[in-house]
């Protein structure tokens, strides 16, 4: 299946580092993107003001459509911009890989307000893929998992995290460069840890 193909059929994927794409504004490849998902080009003037209420709730200025795709962008506003993406596409599914990196305190509870909005909402899922705990303190798993050398080895509720950022990965595995994964489906939001998977 190709990207768009998942696009269309629901499946949104936000990347750890997203690329840069000089020459193209954010608005631009929004429109774009939601033209693309939906089928059909939304009216400007309609979209325009779709996505400015989307920004404006992620606390992003108006200024930042103007900008080229992830150009210059800081840590938290590309982490911003895919909550904005995955906002206005509206995806059954999200795989947010690392949303958390790069961002400090305050972008962090802006990106996981963004991201537990989106999960509340009816027949959404998420799978979030972290290395730390801290984003799951705004977005609080349903289910945990953790994952070493591609393998579950542990599953559990909230709690499992709770005991992995107390006592880390090292029963798992001594070498293994953790990742954890909060995972929601049909609005149940599950939460996968992992050690050594890919990240």
């Amino acid at each position: 299946m190709s990207v768009d193909a998942r696009a269309r059929a629901g499946l949104f994927l936000a990347m750890q580092y997203p690329v840069e794409v000089p020459g193209v504004t954010v608005s631009n490849f929004l429109r774009t993107a939601v033209t693309a998902v939906r089928g059909e080009a939304p009216r400007v003037r309609d979209f325009l003001k779709e996505m400015n209420a989307a920004m404006k709730d992620l606390s992003i200025d108006t200024v930042f459509a103007q900008r080229n795709l992830n150009e210059g962008f800081s840590g938290g506003e590309k982490k911003r911009h895919e909550i904005l993406q995955l906002r206005l596409l509206n995806p059954k599914i999200a795989i947010l890989d690392e949303t958390d990196s790069g961002l400090d305190i305050d972008a962090l509870k802006v990106v996981a307000a963004g991201v537990n909005a989106y999960a509340a909402e009816p027949d959404h899922g998420v799978v979030l893929i972290t290395h730390y705990t801290r984003i799951l303190r705004y977005v609080r798993p349903d289910f945990v998992h953790v994952f070493v050398g591609g393998k579950i080895v542990a599953e559990g509720g909230p709690e499992l995290a709770d005991e992995l950022e107390a006592s880390g990965y090292e029963r798992f595995s001594p070498l293994a460069d953790p990742v954890l994964v909060d995972t929601g489906l049909a609005n149940t939001r599950l939460a996968n840890t992992g050690a050594g998977a890919p990240g």
